[in-house]
């Protein structure tokens, strides 16, 4: 999940550059490749390159592009849309774990690696079927200044067109890219540590698949839902159903250690999953807001590339708090702090924006009021610049 994540920026340029298609498609065949090829290896270092590494980029580069690509054919159902496709990783959520554990058990991991490199095949030829719709248009001063200049030059000014930080001259855009770093601190953590936590305190162990299986319901109810209501809110007002969803998951990690049943548990779990629901499928709708839709590949790419350091280091580092207390509670206590800190955060964007938009009308009426006093050159009597004169 990192390695999909870490090279999303990379993945922003080569959709501006090559497009939605050409980068989906090749970025399956990289997955299936390293897929396929990890079944064959025996050395764990091997694996690391194979898995990791080839089998990581390649799912980054079909993912990205599959995001970007539904902003060029919707636009007013575009959450609903992306509820939809956010959904049925959630479908796959609730039935893998069961299928992959009998075919392991029944074929072996090597013949398990090979079936599911099929997918990642039958994957190349459905992202040929893109067909972006919109296209860059290419300013004719820009080719001019190509022009008489050397090819080390022109590769440099290329380089700066597809690898540019302009989305982050947009202060919503860099105040909410950093929020959402800042909550995925602790975003995995319950995930990856909980069915530890209850074989440890309720011995579980036979029973953890329940709390997966309860995640993953509410979470594909939850993206469904969550994308239809988010096409009912207007402009940047989405952001506020991201933050509330943001803080009820770090009060929901901070839960888990006072539940005392099992039972309860399930119950966290289950709004755990409807948080999630809400968080995911907002994040392309999001960034067309914030960006636009020409800046949009970069907006994803920028934002997925900030959240793979602290989402790979979250887990890790509670991981040492329990090696160093020996007690689960402080690890999810540890858990619900980003995300708060982050909710309070992103929570802030949409007022800034409307701050901003006041500024920017005042300043125009300023201006219009300036241009209305000017009369073939000469200033009337009572207007802006002649009071100023005065």
């Amino acid at each position: 999940m990192g390695m999909i994540f870490f090279c999303s920026p990379v993945v922003s340029i080569f959709t501006d550059r090559l497009g939605c298609r050409k980068t989906s498609s090749g970025g399956a065949a990289l997955a299936f490749v390293g897929l396929l090829s990890s079944s064959f290896s025996k050395s764990l270092i091997l694996r690391y390159f194979t898995y990791g590494i080839l089998f990581g980029c390649g799912c980054s580069f079909a993912f990205q592009p599959s995001l970007v690509i539904l902003g060029h054919y919707f636009k007013k159902r575009l959450g609903l849309v992306n509820g939809i496709v956010a959904g049925g990783s959630s479908v796959f959520t609730l039935c893998f774990p069961f299928i992959m554990k009998k075919m392991a058990t029944a074929i072996g991991v090597a013949h398990t690696f090979q079936v599911l490199s099929i997918f990642l095949f039958i994957q190349i030829f459905l992202s040929l079927t893109f067909k972006p719709l919109l296209s860059r248009s290419v300013d004719v001063k820009e080719k001019e200044n190509f022009t008489g200049r050397s090819k080390a030059q022109q590769c440099l000014a290329q380089t700066r067109k597809y690898f540019n930080m302009q989305v982050f001259r947009k202060k919503t855009y860099s105040i909410w890219a950093c929020g959402i770093a800042t909550t995925v601190l602790g975003y995995f953590v319950p995930y990856v540590h909980l069915m530890k936590y209850v074989e440890h305190r309720f011995d579980k162990k036979s029973q953890d698949w329940i709390l997966l299986v309860c995640m993953g319901a509410t979470s594909g109810i939850a993206r469904l839902a969550s994308g239809r209501i988010g096409d009912c809110i207007p402009g940047l007002k989405k952001i506020y159903l991201q933050g509330v969803s943001f803080l009820f998951l770090g009060i929901l990690s901070m839960m888990l250690p006072l539940c005392k049943v099992f039972e309860s548990v399930i119950v966290v779990c289950l709004f755990l999953g409807l948080c999630d629901g809400f968080l995911i499928s907002l994040m392309s709708p999001i960034a067309f807001e914030l960006v636009g839709p020409m800046q949009a590949s970069q907006a994803i790419g920028y934002v997925l590339g900030l959240m793979a350091i602290p989402m790979t280091a979250g887990p890790p580092l509670a991981g040492l708090l329990w090696e160093r207390f020996g007690n689960y509670d402080l690890v999810f206590y540890f858990a619900g702090v980003p995300p708060l800190i982050g909710s309070l955060i992103l929570l802030s964007v949409p007022l800034l924006h409307e701050r901003d938009l006041k500024k920017k009308e005042q300043l125009e009426a300023g201006k219009e009021k300036t241009q209305d006093g000017v009369v073939n050159g000469e200033l009337l009597p009572g207007s802006p610049v002649t009071d100023a004169r005065v």
